[in-house]
Parts: C-alpha cells; structure tokens; sequence
C-alpha cells in the first residue's frame, strides 16, 4: 500500500485558529474569562460552566498520561513506526491525543517529558501538533 498524505483535520471556525496556529509553529488552547478553566478541544464555551473563552499559547510541554504503540498500521509508512499514540497532559492542564513522533516506543512511558513539533500538511495554513521526547528528558 502507498503512503498518502496525512490526512487533514476537519476545520470548523471554532477549530481553524488552532490549525493556523500549528503551522505557524504555536500550540495555542482555550481558557475560560469567568472560571479559568484551561481545555482542548477548542471551544467557544467552556465545557465546564458555559462562559466565554479566550486563546493562549501553552508552553508545548507537558508529560505522557496513557499511550499506545503499534508497530504495524496499515497504510502507515514503515519509516514512521512505531505508530505511538497518546493522551499528553500539558503543563497547563488540559490531556490532548496526539502522536509521539520519530521516539522509539521503548523510550516512552507514563510520564515521559514531551514537547511540541509541528508536522506539515499539503495545505499551507494547516499545521499538525505531535510530540516528541523531551530534550531535557
């Protein structure tokens, strides 16, 4: 099976900024003006008390929370395995499911230091947030 390109996210206007924002390099998340809630997914309510929300740029540190490592996915090119999934939880708060990118599976654990990279995508204003291992880890 050939590799196609990475298949692009669904963009809604809640959404597109975060996308825009990973192709310029920033990982920006929501927080909440009434209760200070920090989350992800964006959102233009809080999930927690429906009040309005503002964007900030979290630092792209945080550690592993959960994850899962496979070393065949179909359609996936050989060169990027393992195929690592995981929930990270930022140093702001808020758990994102992303990728553990070019990190073998056997350095990766619960609580693995990570930070942001950015992949690129075909569109221009599209950018793919993963994580890899931690340079100070």
């Amino acid at each position: 099976m050939t590799w196609e390109p990475r298949q692009l996210p669904d963009v809604t206007p809640e959404s597109e900024r975060y996308w825009r924002a990973a192709s310029n390099g920033k990982l920006e998340i929501k927080r909440c003006l009434d209760c200070g809630n920090v989350f992800h997914y964006p959102r233009s309510q809080c999930p927690d008390c429906f009040g309005d929300t503002e964007w900030i740029e979290a630092d792209g540190t945080g550690t592993v929370y959960s994850y899962s490592a496979s070393d065949q996915v179909q359609g996936w090119p050989e060169d990027k395995l393992p195929h690592i999934m995981a929930y990270v939880e930022l140093d702001e708060g808020p758990r994102v499911l992303t990728v553990i990118a070019d990190t073998d599976a056997d350095d990766v654990g619960v609580g693995t230091e990570v930070e942001v990279a950015f992949e690129d995508t075909e569109e221009e204003d599209i950018g793919i947030p993963v994580f890899v291992k931690s340079s100070d880890s």
